[in-house]
């Protein structure tokens, strides 16, 4: 109940500002012609195709909209075709807005790299469920600051963790990389074979390789 009472608070301020971005789009009709009105993007999202999105495009159906980009697809995934389609369309004076902030990434370095994105293209983020995610705030400017520093944290930890785990598995014998195309024993066959004169492309179709790596083969 404590939560639809600051969802709906946070609708109210939503609408207010959004209230005057429409003010604003009516005067850039009147002197300036339609050609740079600013637009309102809202970009709905569920991780699976069992869930639906409506409560979500309510919400920003609500909060006023003028075009909504929606997907089912897992947040941790970068290449999401519908936002990185809403990115390309941004201009300055946009607006982005969302149901909640884990609609948009599911990790503070993913929340943080297409926040920036959209700052960068001299746009604005706003999250309803969040009052603090509003970039056209003071208060919003500060926290995507904050969000840098912890997408930095982050991006260390994940560093460390990751080099730990490869002088872990060093100390246990095993070997990184790509696995070898050909054993040991069929690279000594290899080498003879060409040294007797058969021809590269002859070896490398009876081992199911490529040219290149019959060709790179060294005694």
């Amino acid at each position: 109940m404590r939560q639809h009472g600051t969802l709906c608070i946070n609708h109210k301020f939503c609408k207010q500002a959004l209230s005057l971005r429409f003010q604003y789009v009516s005067l850039c009709i009147i002197y300036g012609g339609n050609s740079a009105v600013p637009t309102t993007y809202g970009y709905a999202r569920v991780s699976t195709i069992g869930q639906t999105l409506e409560a979500q495009l309510e919400g920003l159906k609500a909060t006023g909209c003028q075009r909504i980009f929606r997907e089912k697809v897992s947040g941790a995934r970068a290449d999401r075709r519908e936002l990185n389609k809403l990115l390309r369309r941004l201009q300055a004076g946009d607006a982005v807005v969302v149901t909640r902030i884990d609609r948009l990434a599911r990790s503070t370095f993913d929340l943080f790299a297409i926040v920036k994105s959209i700052v960068d293209r001299k746009a604005q983020f706003c999250s309803l469920a969040e009052p603090w995610a509003d970039t056209a705030t003071s208060t919003g400017r500060l926290m995507i600051a904050v969000l840098g520093g912890l997408a930095d944290v982050e991006r260390d930890l994940i560093r460390t963790r990751t080099a730990e785990g490869r002088q872990r598995a060093k100390a246990r014998g095993v070997k990184l990389g790509r696995k070898p195309k050909l054993t040991p024993q069929q690279k000594r066959e290899a080498l003879s074979r060409r040294t007797a004169g058969e021809t590269l492309m002859d070896i490398a179709r009876s081992y199911n390789v490529s040219f290149a790596t019959i060709s790179r083969l060294k005694p």
